[in-house]
């Protein structure tokens, strides 16, 4: 596990020796970015939108297959009620926007739970295409990984068992912890922790995580 301040890292640097087929996105730091401009620790999430199609921008120009979004955990709930209006209401957000690019959307939550938001009930738990569907994209939406396993101890197989195995993770934020994120597809994943918070994001975050990755052996054990 790798943490830096990516803005160490030329934005220009668009040379690797490999690029992974999916990508983790762990996009943390919207609170504490909020708090610091002397914020509502809520309004943090509503900024942490366009980043996210900054990312997606980056992600399609560098051939990445996939890409899986933490959009927010069962455990999320426990947050203050303005907060969990704000984190939903960005999820539903980036969603209406996905729709008019191109991608295959996947979300993939608990949607027997309230807290599940009934705009993307279209899209949970199957795939949708939109435009050319030039990557798959997939959002964790009141996600919990207990759920997701004990879904595999009844029927068999993971409720998020459409999501392939992350090749590389990247948390923003500073934080190196999983937080529950997708756990088995996770097991081999090699993780990139950057210290500025998501809000923050800059092309240059992306780079160092693919440098990094191309620095990494890939034996799955072996």
């Amino acid at each position: 596990m790798t943490t830096h301040s990516a803005l160490r890292v030329s934005p220009r640097q668009t040379s690797f020796a490999r690029i992974p087929n999916h990508i983790g996105v762990i996009p943390d730091g919207n609170r504490r970015w909020a708090a610091l401009r002397g914020m509502d620790k809520g309004d943090g999430y509503a900024y942490g939108v366009q980043p996210g199609f900054l990312l997606y921008q980056r992600l399609l120009e560098y051939g990445v297959r996939e890409a899986t979004f933490y959009g927010f955990t069962k455990d999320n709930n426990k947050r203050p009620p303005r907060q969990r209006s704000a984190f939903t209401e960005a999820c539903v957000q980036a969603v209406a926007e996905l729709a008019n690019r191109d991608a295959n959307l996947l979300v993939i939550g608990n949607t027997r739970s309230p807290a599940f938001p009934k705009e993307l009930l279209p899209y949970a738990n199957r795939r949708v295409s939109f435009g050319k569907g030039s990557i798959n994209v997939n959002f964790l939406v009141n996600y919990d990984w207990l759920w997701d396993l004990h879904c595999a101890r009844r029927t068999g197989r993971l409720a998020s068992h459409l999501i392939p195995r992350v090749d590389l993770l990247v948390r923003w934020g500073g934080r190196c912890r999983l937080s529950g994120f997708l756990p088995v597809q996770s097991v081999y994943a090699d993780i990139y922790v950057i210290d500025e918070y998501w809000p923050d994001f800059q092309p240059g975050h992306l780079d160092a995580a693919l440098q990094y990755y191309s620095t990494c052996d890939v034996t799955l054990g072996g």
